[in-house]
């Protein structure tokens, strides 16, 4: 049977632009449909984490995400409030975009880049492959699976004709109502609600001069009965994200109830424009299943769960650049049926750990503190309002330094890493330990100027061999060739390296992970490359 193309994706906010864009970048055809007309109206995230900085790097566009419209030099401090003019309990002062440096496990450091900046950069990159066809006004309506591929069903929303499209592979990236997922017998597991929330975009231009806390790129709004709402710089001007916590009781979403709650937090009436508002349910829930033969889901079809630490996006670009390089291996063909399958198991447990740790993260901002005198003006409210700040700063520790979940997960029990018996590195929300076990990130170290030991990473595997420009190892290169796996060998004898990755032969994935390492070459390493490539039962 014929084929429209490789890979159909559903889909085509950050994570489906992420998919296809990765899948073009190696040369694999891909569509990627979304029913709407690519337009944001609510940016639903601004924070662009390290490891998906690391995978723009890859691609060519960290230079664009630096450079994009948020301005570099407007306040990042996050702050806990009463009101935008009562008082100030605390404040999280974070370096401005044009101070902020990379740290010392990463090339990259995190940006303040909104969807509505962000997506078009990832468009830009996808519809740059010749391989790549981003379609928008194309709804998916129903699809089935058979031996060979897919058969989807789409209606045209402009012109209200159905089409088909025969792919090999279906990624579904079409977010939390996902119609791929209803499709297939999956169950999300897990809390369907947390809060009842909203959010509503307001323009203000004059925003910051009414009021005398400076530029600040979050508020946090606490009352007597703890903490109610939220508010960020969309675009460090003029545009700003309200974002009303709510609860489990669902709650009136009318524009004067939204003005009300909006002035509140202002703690005065103010001129300003209204110009969305997107109520919202806030979940903690994982599908019990990521694939179904040839139907794979990713982002927010796979897992909902509360933006509470941004984990969210950038989840899910880590699940783009997994299933990316396994469909490609397949497709090329020196993957084996394994190599799919191991996208389950291996992305499954790192949104599970993602989903809880954002509602953790929820529960522990709403239920810091309960104090009713803080709002007194009085030396007791004084002391009440100290404390409070000094506990929620150090409550919110955990979520707005959190690089230790977007940087530090690593596939423990995958089908298709070979072990070598060393213990797995701390599990720390917040610290990250760079190490080269087998299913970590391979550790980032500078090799020259500009130039990472994550820059070796991303085509196909890499043979690292440290410490010996002499050293070879022909029998893992043998088995490469043999199985018709892309690979470079690369020589590193720098000390500081060969400490970092302390072994002398390491195997990086396409991903960045690594795969296997030793200090000795096998006899025969058929059985260690059939592994890695998924291909050993």
């Amino acid at each position: 049977m014929d084929f429209d193309v490789p890979v159909l994706i559903v889909g085509a906010g950050p994570v489906g632009l992420a998919v296809a864009g990765d899948l073009g970048w190696r040369g694999v055809t891909c569509i990627a449909i979304d029913q709407s007309d690519g337009c944001i109206l609510q940016p639903r995230m601004d924070l662009v984490s390290i490891r998906t900085m690391e995978f723009c790097r890859r691609w060519g566009l960290s230079d664009a995400v630096k450079h994009c419209p948020y301005p570099q030099d407007y306040g990042q401090d996050n702050i806990f409030v009463t009101s935008v003019t009562g008082y100030e309990l605390a404040r999280d002062k974070r370096p401005n975009r044009a101070q902020a440096q990379a740290p010392a496990y990463s090339p990259q450091r995190r940006e303040r880049c909104p969807q509505n900046m962000f997506d078009p950069i990832l468009l830009k990159h996808a519809q740059s492959m010749p391989h790549v066809e981003i379609k928008y006004r194309l709804q998916l309506t129903s699809f089935e699976q058979d031996e060979a591929g897919v058969t989807a069903y789409v209606k045209n929303l402009e012109t209200n004709t159905e089409e088909k499209i025969r792919a090999r592979y279906l990624i579904g990236c079409d977010g939390s109502s996902s119609l791929v997922r209803r499709s297939l017998p999956v169950k999300m597991i897990g809390n369907e609600t947390l809060t009842y929330s909203v959010n509503a975009m307001f323009h203000c231009p004059n925003f910051n001069s009414l009021h005398d806390k400076g530029e600040v790129y979050r508020y946090v709004f606490t009352g007597a009965d703890g903490v109610w709402a939220t508010m960020v710089a969309i675009d460090g001007e003029s545009n700003w994200r309200f974002q009303y916590v709510g609860d489990k009781d669902s709650h009136d979403n009318t524009e004067e109830k939204l003005r009300e709650l909006i002035e509140r937090a202002m703690g005065k009436k103010f001129d300003y424009e209204l110009t969305s508002i997107m109520p919202w349910t806030r979940r903690q829930l994982v599908a019990d299943q990521f694939c179904f033969e040839r139907v794979f889901l990713v982002g927010d079809a796979a897992h909902e769960l509360s933006p509470t630490g941004a984990f969210g996006m950038n989840t899910g670009m880590q699940e783009a650049v997994d299933i990316a390089w396994k469909l490609d291996a397949i497709l090329k063909g020196w993957g084996g049926d394994d190599l799919l399958r191991s996208y389950d198991v291996e992305r499954r447990p790192i949104a599970e750990k993602n989903v809880n740790e954002a509602a953790g993260n929820l529960t522990r901002m709403v239920d810091a503190v309960t104090e009713p005198k803080i709002l007194d003006d009085t030396p007791e409210g004084d002391a009440v309002r100290e404390k409070v700040g000094s506990k929620m700063l150090n409550t919110m520790v955990r979520e707005w330094h959190a690089d230790g979940i977007h940087m530090g997960y690593y596939y423990n029990n995958s089908n298709i890493i070979v072990g070598d018996g060393t213990p797995a590195p701390k599990d720390d929300p917040v610290v990250v330990t760079q190490s080269a076990r087998p299913g970590c990130r391979a550790p980032h170290a500078w090799i020259s100027d500009n130039h990472s030991t994550l820059d070796l990473f991303g085509r196909g595997f890499v043979l690292l061999i440290l410490g010996d420009n002499n050293a070879k190892a022909d029998v893992i290169s043998a088995a490469l060739e043999k199985a018709g796996v892309p690979f470079d060998i690369e020589y590193i004898d720098a000390s500081a390296i060969c400490d970092l990755y302390e072994m002398r032969f390491v195997l990086v994935r396409p991903d960045g992970h690594v795969a296997w390492r030793s200090n000795t070459l096998p006899d025969d390493a058929t059985q260690i490359i059939d592994t890695v490539r998924g291909q050993l039962s």
